[in-house]
């Protein structure tokens, strides 16, 4: 596939692209000048570029929770005893941080001891499940109904069981979207474009980016981020036996961690789409098998590894910026360290994030589309239902398909 040929999708998403003086990092003590870098273009994800031109111009989703369903999938067997219970609800206009803060109040247990796999849409309809360390499998004497609520806030329990075992984050496997796109505007005058792009993408699947969200409004992440990054690095030596000093734990900053790494992934996978080994492979490259966390290193690429790339079996992969990037060699690793160079505001993150040691991993390029199904309530209403695995982006999927995709 060749790149769309468009001025604004063929640019760097970060302002200020200039080379610095020397390919050399910077030390602790020393800053980079990104005052010149406007953070809200270099987070906006509607400007990175995509394989093909997508066949809607514009559409609006979100006008409703009901447009944006979200269910968790998480096949499991329950023990039928144990002291944690679990519920699976159903809820809408309330993000899952602050249902699970409910829940610990109704139950009148610490909020640790409430589990959630992932972190589902406040504008949305979702379902998910929790889990509640009950001691002695004593329930409060009321039902669960949750106070302080709006008219456009709502939750349902739909089952429950007991189980022997806490729900840990990342446990689920997939979601599955059921997305209604409204207000349409399609690039030429055939639906059939659409329908033809759709197929298209249940086959070859779509750049794994991450969306917006990950960057918070207005890119507010990672300007948190450079804040962060800006304060010299905590000593994450160990400490003598005898020491009392305590080290702040590492996750308390996951939040700008995760910005930062996002988007040097993101600006690293834009270049992979401009130049078409996205989804075909480079020398060096570190392949991730589909539907799992597994990766290996190829030198070199020959026509099995180009055979299981084309049948969807593996993937290329990108890294998630840290120290320890050694697997990766070649044009995949000098992509990857290209593209962080030429820009002082990817070069300022990739620093901060090597001077706290956080250890690099690998992401797939490519996000699958599984049991890929539509259909047109009218000529400008279209329903979307579809699965993606764990971490990965809906809005990844729209935007492949949408130019410019409003949020009502």
């Amino acid at each position: 596939m060749t790149s769309q040929n468009q001025d604004n999708q063929n640019e760097m998403t970060v302002n200020s692209t200039s080379q610095p003086d020397s390919d050399s990092k910077p030390s602790n003590n020393e800053q980079l000048d990104i005052t010149s870098v406007d953070i809200e273009a270099a987070t906006d994800t509607a400007q990175l570029p995509q394989p093909n031109l997508p066949p809607i111009k514009q559409a609006t989703y979100k006008t409703h929770n009901t447009d944006f369903v979200v269910n968790e999938i998480l096949p499991l067997e329950f023990t039928g005893e144990g002291e944690h219970l679990w519920l699976h609800i159903q809820k809408s206009g309330i993000n899952t941080a602050y249902l699970a803060k409910l829940l610990s109040e109704w139950a009148d247990i610490p909020l640790r001891d409430v589990g959630y796999s992932g972190l589902k849409d406040r504008q949305a309809l979702t379902t998910q499940w929790f889990s509640l360390r009950i001691p002695k499998k004593q329930l409060p004497e009321s039902e669960f109904v949750p106070i302080d609520i709006s008219d456009n806030e709502s939750v349902i329990i739909l089952a429950q069981h007991w189980h022997n075992k806490k729900l840990n984050r990342g446990t689920h496997r997939a979601n599955q979207f059921i997305i209604t796109l409204r207000d349409i505007e399609l690039a030429s005058d055939d639906k059939s474009s659409v329908e033809q792009h759709l197929a298209h993408i249940s086959i070859t699947g779509v750049p794994n980016y991450f969306g917006p969200q990950r960057f918070g409004w207005n890119g507010n992440n990672i300007r948190e981020a450079l804040s962060l990054f800006a304060r010299p690095a905590p000593d994450n030596r160990p400490q003598p036996k005898k020491s009392k000093r305590k080290r702040a734990p590492r996750e308390q900053n996951s939040m700008e961690f995760s910005a930062a790494r996002s988007l040097i992934f993101n600006e690293i996978l834009a270049a992979r789409v401009r130049d078409g080994s996205w989804n075909t492979g480079l020398t060096g490259e570190v392949f991730n098998l589909d539907g799992s966390g597994s990766i290996f290193a190829a030198e070199q690429l020959d026509d099995t590894l180009r055979a299981r790339l084309a049948s969807g079996d593996i993937h290329p992969t990108a890294v998630m910026w840290g120290t320890s990037n050694d697997k990766v060699t070649s044009a995949a690793a000098d992509i990857e360290n290209d593209t962080v160079q030429h820009s002082v505001l990817l070069l300022q993150l990739a620093t901060g994030l090597e001077q706290r040691e956080i250890k690099a991993q690998r992401r797939a390029l490519r996000l699958p589309i599984e049991a890929l199904t539509w259909r047109w309530m009218d000529e400008q209403t279209l329903v979307l239902d579809f699965t993606l695995t764990t971490g990965s982006f809906a809005t990844s999927v729209l935007a492949s398909l949408v130019q410019n995709l409003q949020s009502a």
